[in-house]
C-alpha cells in the first residue's frame, strides 16, 4: 500500500511530466496500432490479388502456344525512390503467378527513356541499350509502364517518335500507378486511398486483357521533334501559382531535329480565335475513353479574364483538387488541331501531362484512338453508363 501511495504522490508532484508521458505513450500506442492495421490490410489485399492471379496461371495452353511476354518500363525514381520496392512487392508477384514472362527495364532518369526508343547514332552511349530494348519490344505481347505521369509521357513520346511507330503503337499498354501524379489512372481503374490496392488492381486489369482506345496529343514547335501527351497542355496564371517549379535540369524540352522535306498535304480549314485568359487548357477526352463519340476532337478551354480577386482565389482553390475544372463562363472550343501563339513578350512554362516545358508557339494535333490501354471491366462499365 505504501508503494501505491508513493507512486501517486510522485505523479502529483510531477504532474506535467506525467501528463506528457501519458500523451506520448497513448500516441505511440495508437500509431503502432494503426501501422499494424495498415500492414495487415495491405497483406490481405496482396493475398487476394495473388489468388486471382494464380487462377490465370493455372489455365492450360496449347502445346504450340508460348507464355505471354511483357516488357516493363520501370522508373525507380518515381514515388520518391520507392517505385522499385512498390513494384516488386505488389505487381511483380501477380504477373509471375499468372504465368507472364516479364522483362523489367529500369531507367533511373526518365528523360533517357525517349533516347532508348529513338533511333540513335553509332556514337551514342545508349546505342546498345536501345538495340536491346527494341529486340525486346519486337518480341513482347504487351508493354507495361510502371511509374507516374512523367514516365508514361516519356515512354509514349519515345514510342511515337520512331519512324516505325505504327508497328509498335498497336501493342497494348498497361499502366501501373507508382508516381506522385497518375492522371490517367482514374480513366482506367477504380482508385482508392490505398496505394497497394491501386497497384494490384491495375496489374490485375492487365491480366484480364480488356483494352480501350486512348487519344494522343501531338505537340510540336516550329523546328522541334514533337512531344506526345495523353491528358493535355496547360498554360496560364493558375498553373504558375499552383504547380511547384521544376528544377531546370529536370524540365522537358522540344528537341531540335534535322529538317525533313515537306510532304504535300490537303489544305486544312483554320479559324483564328483571339483569347484573353488567365488559364488555357488544351486537353483530350481521355477522362472517359469508353464514351461513345460521333466526332473525335480535342477540347480547348479558356477561363474568362474579367475575374475579381475573390473569384480568382475561389477558382484557384478548386483547381488545386481538379485542374481540369473550368467555370460556366469559360470558353470551350472543339477542334482536331490548333496552333497556339503566345502574346508578344509572354514567357513562362507549359504543363504537358504534369511535366514542365518552356512555353513557345506550338501546334497541337489530335491523334484519335492512337493507342490501346488495359482497363478494368468494372471501370469501363461505369464509364459507359455515365451520361454524355
Amino acid at each position: 500500500m505504501a508503494r501505491v501511495v508513493k507512486v501517486f504522490r510522485a505523479l502529483r508532484n510531477h504532474w506535467k511530466k506525467s501528463t506528457l508521458a501519458v500523451c506520448v505513450l497513448s500516441y505511440g500506442g495508437y500509431w503502432l496500432y494503426g501501422c499494424h492495421l495498415c500492414v495487415t490490410s495491405d497483406s490481405v489485399v496482396r493475398r487476394e490479388a495473388c489468388q486471382l492471379a494464380r487462377e490465370f496461371g493455372r489455365q492450360q495452353i496449347a502445346p504450340q502456344e508460348r507464355l505471354k511476354k511483357a516488357t516493363v518500363i520501370l522508373n525507380p525514381a518515381a514515388s520518391n525512390g520507392k517505385a522499385n520496392n512498390l513494384f516488386e512487392k505488389n505487381a511483380a508477384p501477380i504477373l509471375h503467378l499468372a504465368g507472364v514472362e516479364i522483362t523489367v527495364v529500369k531507367v533511373s532518369f526518365p528523360a533517357l527513356i525517349s533516347s532508348l526508343y529513338m533511333l540513335v547514332s553509332p556514337d551514342t552511349d545508349y546505342e546498345g541499350q536501345a538495340k536491346k530494348l527494341m529486340e525486346l519490344m519486337e518480341q513482347t505481347d504487351m508493354l507495361i509502364v510502371a511509374g507516374g505521369d512523367g514516365t508514361l509521357q516519356e515512354v509514349i513520346t519515345g514510342l511515337l517518335r520512331r519512324p516505325d511507330q505504327e508497328a509498335f503503337s498497336s501493342t497494348p499498354i498497361g499502366f501501373i500507378p507508382l508516381g506522385s501524379h497518375n492522371s490517367l489512372s482514374p480513366s482506367l481503374h477504380f482508385l482508392s486511398d490505398n496505394k497497394v490496392k491501386d497497384i494490384t488492381a491495375a496489374t490485375l486489369s492487365i491480366l484480364k486483357g480488356e483494352t480501350v482506345p486512348v487519344d494522343v496529343l501531338q505537340i510540336k514547335g516550329e523546328k522541334e521533334q514533337p512531344v506526345f501527351a495523353l491528358i493535355g497542355l496547360r498554360w496560364g496564371a493558375f498553373r504558375d501559382i499552383l504547380v511547384p517549379r521544376t528544377p531546370e535540369d529536370e524540365r522537358g524540352s522540344l528537341v531540335p531535329h534535322p529538317e525533313e522535306p515537306l510532304k504535300p498535304e490537303e489544305p486544312e480549314k483554320w479559324e483564328e480565335q483571339q483569347l484573353s485568359t488567365p488559364e488555357l487548357y488544351i486537353q483530350t477526352l481521355n477522362k472517359n475513353p469508353a464514351e461513345r463519340r460521333i466526332n473525335d476532337s480535342l477540347m480547348i478551354c479558356a477561363e474568362p479574364a474579367n475575374k475579381t480577386v475573390g473569384e480568382f482565389i475561389s477558382v484557384g482553390n478548386k483547381k488545386v483538387k481538379e485542374p481540369t475544372l473550368f467555370t460556366e463562363n469559360s470558353t470551350k472550343l472543339e477542334a482536331s488541331v490548333c496552333r497556339l501563339t503566345l502574346p508578344e513578350g509572354a514567357a513562362g512554362f507549359y504543363n504537358i501531362d504534369n511535366e514542365e516545358y518552356e512555353a513557345m508557339p506550338v501546334e497541337v494535333r489530335l491523334l484519335p484512338r492512337k493507342l490501346r490501354f488495359f482497363i478494368s471491366a468494372e471501370r469501363r462499365e461505369e464509364l459507359v453508363s455515365q451520361p454524355q
